[in-house]
């Protein structure tokens, strides 16, 4: 889901900045450039980053080879 219109940031692009350490929206707006245009969209971004942050990373599924 689009989250920043502005600058076309979405809900996973948030989640991927706070895989990889963004840990405030200052550091949302100077790597995503989210609440950066219009700000509408400051106090979702928030709440996703901290959601986000609570939310442990996700190991790699491993396929079955055919064969």
């Amino acid at each position: 889901m689009y989250v920043c219109v502005c600058h076309g940031v979405t809900d996973k692009a948030i989640s991927q900045a706070a895989q990889a350490g963004a840990c405030s929206l200052a550091e949302l707006a100077r790597t995503l450039r989210v609440a950066t245009g219009c700000g509408k969209c400051a106090e979702l971004a928030q709440t996703l980053l901290e959601a986000a942050a609570l939310t442990p990373p996700r190991a790699p599924v491993r396929l079955a080879s055919a064969g």
